[in-house]
């Protein structure tokens, strides 16, 4: 006589992955009509964004600026005209606080730190994870990263060595650092089988406090001018173009990982139902153990990225990082309860957080307000997920009731 036990899992073997051609029909027409509703989804975003930026428009008022032109060096050149009384005076222009070249740019360069990290935030949140620790790993990475480049800085001892060398090096100590504290989440949440909550709130501690140790609290800057002129490199009304060409690609690269790669589709199916991946053959632990990594890795880049503009670095650096990037994931579409998400979504859910602090900054609020509604706002983001979720399944039921 079969074992009972044995022939419920063979069962749950059998439903894990059903062949497509016998899926039912209605379940056919959903996956077929998948991408659709991600892409309005993102819509979506991209709505709110165009509604926030008009509101910041329409009453974050104007501004006086002196007025400048670009004369023949291709410098700008302040402007001057006659009074009344004929004595040349520095010339002004109004202009619309939101809408000016200043505050787009600086708005760009914010956004493309927090958007970096959020595709990372995104993998571990669509495997059904979480990391508080990405802005205590994006200061460790920028402290281990700023005391190498100031090695081979003009003040230090090896000043004299070439930007082939020392400037790879940095490189390599950020990233590879940020790396290793992805891969110490990941391997103590598989080994010791402890919520990620529990794990990444000690390293968050750990992280910072480690970076407060090798600092002594003080900034680390002087860094090889190869390195700046890399990361500062500009166009425009001085628009930072390589973090946003960074922040560009970790996107795609993100969503070409999760959207068109097995591996990526294994993250889903982790946030989805741990225990149905687990018959159908996935390594749950080796899948889990990659979103901490790639998560680490990202903080790193966002802080190489920060070291070059910045020029400095010191422990205090990502401080509050944690809820922007989280509620940058979770506002782009990536359920807490996993298996949903999307790298696109973080990027315009960090555009989001971002017009949010630049809008209390126009609208002249108390930025100790910022945190209170990025919070409301990640509240609200879950209740909407949530809410979605009772739908689907009221759908489901409905469906089933009708076959």
């Amino acid at each position: 006589m079969a074992d009972p036990a044995e022939t419920k899992n063979q069962s749950v073997r059998k439903r894990a992955v059903p062949h497509p051609g016998l899926l039912p029909e209605g379940e056919r027409r959903s996956k077929r009509f998948l991408l659709p509703r991600l892409r309005l989804q993102e819509g979506g975003l991209v709505l709110v964004i165009i509604l926030l930026g008009a509101v910041l428009t329409i009453f974050g008022g104007t501004v006086r600026e002196p007025k400048f032109v670009i004369d023949a060096q291709g410098e700008p050149e302040r402007v001057y005209v006659k009074n009344a009384d004929g004595e040349e005076v520095p010339a002004f222009e109004v202009r619309n606080k939101f809408l000016r070249p200043q505050s787009l740019t600086q708005l760009a360069k914010d956004t493309s730190f927090i958007a970096i990290m959020a595709v990372g935030m995104t993998f571990v949140i669509v495997a059904g994870q979480i990391d508080l620790s990405v802005g205590a790993i994006y200061a460790l990475a920028s402290v281990l990263g700023a005391l190498t480049f100031q090695f081979f800085g003009p003040g230090g001892p090896h000043g004299t060595t070439s930007p082939w060398l020392s400037v790879p090096l940095g490189v390599a100590v950020c990233l590879g650092s940020a790396t290793l504290c992805g891969l110490l989440n990941g391997g103590m949440t598989v080994a010791l089988k402890v919520h990620p909550f529990i794990v990444t709130l000690g390293t968050m501690a750990i992280f910072r406090g480690i970076a407060f140790v090798i600092t002594t609290g003080q900034s680390v800057g002087g860094f090889p001018e190869a390195f700046r002129n890399i990361v500062r490199q500009e166009i425009g009304h001085n628009l930072s173009v390589v973090p946003l060409l960074v922040m560009v690609v970790v996107t795609i690269i993100g969503g070409t990982y999760l959207t068109r790669l097995a591996a990526g589709r294994r993250v889903y199916a982790v946030g989805g139902n741990e225990v149905a991946s687990r018959f159908s053959g996935i390594r749950v632990e080796r899948v889990k153990l990659s979103v901490f990594i790639f998560a680490g890795l990202t903080a790193g880049v966002a802080a190489l990225i920060a070291l070059g503009y910045y020029g400095s670095a010191s422990s205090a650096d990502g401080t509050g990082y944690e809820l922007n990037v989280i509620a940058a994931a979770v506002v782009g579409g990536a359920s807490l309860s996993g298996g949903k998400g999307s790298a696109l979504g973080a990027l315009l859910g960090a555009l989001v957080i971002q017009m949010i602090s630049t809008g209390l900054v126009i609208l002249e609020i108390n930025q100790n307000y910022s945190q209170i509604v990025i919070g409301a706002v990640v509240i609200l983001a879950v209740v909407f997920d949530q809410f979605n979720s009772w739908l689907a399944k009221r759908r489901l039921v409905a469906r089933a009731g009708t076959t």
